[in-house]
């Protein structure tokens, strides 16, 4: 029998922290490796804040991971926050498991579990990249001397493990190497980044 898509088992990170941009933000993961991302930021300091989403398809070695590190932390059953008020504040998150059957959740700012510490590592790194698929789309679109650093931002990140699914952001990439009204140089980056996130995406 087809499950319906209520009762697909998801695990949703979200972060909300006044002082970041994005101030908050969520992705949400289910079993067939769909997400997807939601954040509410600006571009500038002098812009107005907006919504954005996107949605991109998760490689299988990331969607194991979570999966099994949601069920190493019990899906969230219970306190999994230090309780420790010397540890600085660095926005309150919340894991949600969801299956159609159990819905639990766990709010935290810092935790001592692994498997919780490990999840929210790989989120983040996948929000950030989200994030600049985000600043990319805008500055294609309206800005397009910011890309160059923009991108050169992104490479650095992206070769030192701090971004994750890049394929993620593909599309946007992609855009930006066959606009030919983009500098050679910013279009190279772009295709280095497709590059990269190929070699994470495990195929299918």
């Amino acid at each position: 029998m087809k499950r319906s898509a209520a009762s697909i088992a998801t695990v949703t990170f979200e972060l909300d922290f006044p002082e970041s941009n994005p101030k908050h933000y969520s992705i949400a993961v289910d079993a067939n490796g769909h997400a997807r991302y939601e954040c509410v930021g600006t571009i500038a300091q002098d812009s107005e804040e907006q919504t954005y989403r996107a949605e991109f398809e998760m490689s299988v070695s990331s969607r194991e991971k979570i999966f099994d590190w949601a069920k190493q932390a019990r899906f969230f059953a219970g306190n999994v926050d230090s309780g420790n008020g010397k540890i600085a504040f660095t926005g309150w998150k919340v894991l949600r498991y969801e299956d159609g059957q159990t819905s639990q959740s766990a709010k935290y700012n810092y935790s001592t579990v692994a498997a919780v510490r490990q999840l929210t590592a790989l989120f983040q790194n996948m929000a950030s990249t989200q994030d600049y698929g985000r600043r990319l789309s805008y500055y294609h679109h309206y800005q397009k001397l910011a890309l160059d650093d923009e991108l050169k931002g992104m490479e650095a990140q992206a070769r030192s493990n701090e971004l994750s699914e890049i394929q993620g952001v593909a599309s946007i990439l992609q855009e930006i190497l066959d606009d030919p009204s983009v500098i050679n140089g910013v279009r190279a980056r772009a295709k280095a980044l497709i590059e990269m996130g190929n070699g994470t995406a495990t195929k299918r």
